[in-house]
């Protein structure tokens, strides 16, 4: 099978691209490599460096290459940014991804895979939370997508395009080869990491008067491994929908902070600060559907483990991938 992998250079992309290469997919990576990385194209996949702006010649190519599925991972992601610029974010975010919709289409390409996101649901009411759950974003970011995921079924009903809309949770965790490397970095586990690598001298906790067990945030970590697991399970969908990915168990940051520090044997000194707004209490997935109708189960359900594989990539690469 022909894979076109648009932002396959980036943290999720790359994972899956691999992950693909290894199991026999033949898999072009199409990006611009504005936050991604040459470092984390696999060797084995053919690579086009262009934009999805470029409606044209991404049309040419998706056309010329006979492709049988596409994966969208090419988005800006960073919510703090998109309350400031939202411009950035619809034009990227949307109106990019509809030139690849409509590259698909124009090309004959029969399935599309979305990376999508847990903020398109905004603060829930009920946990874990299932697909048909209110979506209700609170940011330029999360409507970006949903308004996406909007477009795909529009897609879908029309044209026929098959689609999965594959909503991610708090993605984590390392491959052998490759790893997060974001400028800013805002993760936790990376943030962590970087106190006990000597890059900061302390950890921010966004609030610890929360209605949690420990006061502290509570998420659902899903390591990129089974989210590349995922989408490849979205190819073969036996419809069109929409697909919760996590574990259906949360961890506080606080327990968090307590693996990192147990996987590293660094004491990583942390500051409680006031709580960012916007950061509901608990997020968490119900994948039931994925699990029963994708045959999906994740491999990773502990923190130790998900932390341990950054730990081990950062230990070839301290530096992510600058040389």
């Amino acid at each position: 099978m022909r894979v076109f992998v648009a932002g396959g250079a980036g943290y999720i992309g790359s994972a899956c691209t691999e992950y693909l290469l290894d199991r026999g997919y033949e898999v072009t990576v199409f990006d611009d490599l504005i936050t991604g990385h040459i470092e984390a194209v696999d060797p084995r996949a053919k690579f086009i460096k262009a934009n999805l702006a470029d409606r044209e010649n991404l049309k040419k190519v998706v056309k010329e290459g006979n492709y049988d599925a596409i994966m969208h991972f090419a988005a800006f992601s960073l919510v703090g940014e998109s309350m400031k610029n939202p411009s950035k974010y619809f034009n990227n975010n949307l109106a990019n991804a509809i030139n690849l919709a409509d590259a698909a289409v124009e090309g004959g390409v029969k399935t599309f895979v979305f990376s999508s996101t847990a903020a398109t649901f905004g603060e829930p009411k009920e946990i874990p939370i299932k697909e048909d759950a209110p979506q209700l974003p609170i940011n330029p970011y999360g409507e970006s997508k949903l308004c996406f995921e909007k477009v795909l079924n529009w897609y879908s009903k029309i044209y026929g395009l098959k689609y999965a809309a594959l909503r991610y949770f708090n993605a984590a965790g390392a491959t052998e080869k490759y790893g997060e490397d974001h400028n800013p970095e805002t993760h936790l586990i990376p943030i962590l990491l970087q106190v006990a690598q000597g890059k900061r001298e302390k950890a921010m906790l966004f609030g610890d008067d929360y209605d949690t067990p420990d006061g502290t945030c509570i998420r659902d970590y899903i390591h990129i491994l089974d989210l590349a697991q995922a989408h490849e399970k979205a190819l073969y969908a036996p419809k069109s929908g929409h697909y919760n990915l996590g574990t259906g168990s949360g961890l506080s940051v606080m327990q968090i902070l307590e693996a990192a520090r147990k996987v590293t044997g660094h004491p990583i000194p942390a500051e409680v600060v006031p709580r960012r707004p916007g950061d509901p209490p608990r997020l968490i997935a119900d994948s039931t559907r994925a699990r029963q109708e994708l045959g999906w189960k994740p491999q990773f359900e502990n923190a130790e483990a998900i932390i341990a594989s950054v730990w081990k990539w950062l230990q070839k690469h301290p530096n992510g991938y600058s040389k």
